[in-house]
């Protein structure tokens, strides 16, 4: 079986999607699973996942609902709002939803990374959610991965996921900015609580000039690097569809992990990789 742990869904609208500009015009639509399956199918994926793309309430109970009308899809990941005076309600009534699986915030585009993982009422929220054995994925930028250390170390109750390997820069190479990344990313893999998706690289590239071969050896670098410190139990594969559109195609995309996968783990690694880890981790039934 396969699973893709990371696709985004959106009935477009300009003013919730600030960070789709004018050069991104694929973006700039409607995104369902529907638009997405022939392509899931062609790669021989059996379901997905559908991530959080907007840090609004009404996220989860959009992906949700989409969840409930797409089999296929088996499980959410939504947005939460920490400060809401009933958090602790909210959870437990979208907690009866048999696909919540957890939670995200969009971190990466916080000012001070630091300043928000340390509110309190932040730490009082990854607690009830631990508790409710809920996930929490975790995305930052590579040069953000230090500020997020002492947080995924403190909630060690139940699963956190590092997105897309901390998006290390693909665009300019840079030897010091590769060795800072690996370094931190060696002390996030020694928490046995993290699991890491082996996602969106591909616009960590050059996107806007097209995927070049050299751009796929270092994405596979990169994925050699994550499967050496997390080990193949606490990998787990993503398109980041449709954003992974900006620069490949789905079926680009999937091969370039099948291609890894393929040459670098065993056949029980790939059901560990494709399936296994995720269903262990966000407690997906299938």
């Amino acid at each position: 079986m396969k699973i893709d742990t990371h696709q985004h869904f959106w009935s477009y609208q300009l003013q919730d999607f600030a960070w789709i500009d004018a050069s991104m015009p694929v973006l700039q639509q409607d995104r369902s699973p529907a638009h997405v399956r022939a392509c899931m199918q062609n790669a021989g994926v059996d379901a997905c996942m559908a991530v959080q793309a907007r840090c609004v309430s009404e996220e989860t109970d959009y992906l949700l609902s989409l969840a409930s009308q797409n089999p296929g899809l088996i499980g959410v990941v939504g947005w939460m709002d920490f400060n809401h005076p009933q958090v602790r309600e909210q959870v437990a009534a979208w907690a009866q939803h048999p696909k919540l699986c957890g939670f995200r915030h969009i971190l990466q585009d916080e000012p001070s990374v630091s300043a928000w993982v340390n509110q309190a009422t932040v730490a009082q929220g990854l607690r009830l959610l631990q508790q409710q054995q809920l996930s929490y994925d975790v995305l930052v930028f590579a040069h953000q991965l230090s500020e997020v250390q002492d947080f995924c170390q403190q909630h060690d109750q139940h699963w956190l996921v590092l997105d897309h390997v901390a998006k290390p820069n693909l665009k300019t190479p840079d030897a010091a900015q590769d060795a800072a990344w690996f370094a931190q990313l060696k002390h996030m893999a020694r928490l046995p609580h993290v699991m890491c998706k082996l996602s969106g690289l591909v616009t960590e590239a050059n996107w806007q000039r097209g995927l070049h071969d050299a751009d796929v050896s270092a994405i596979h670098q990169r994925f050699d690097q994550a499967l050496s410190v997390f080990g193949a139990q606490r990998l787990m594969y993503g398109s980041d569809w449709p954003v992974c559109e900006l620069a490949a195609s789905y079926a680009r995309v999937h091969g370039i992990a099948q291609d890894w996968a393929n040459t670098r783990l065993s056949r029980d690694e790939q059901a560990a990789f494709w399936s296994g880890n995720a269903m262990r981790c966000y407690g997906l039934t299938g």
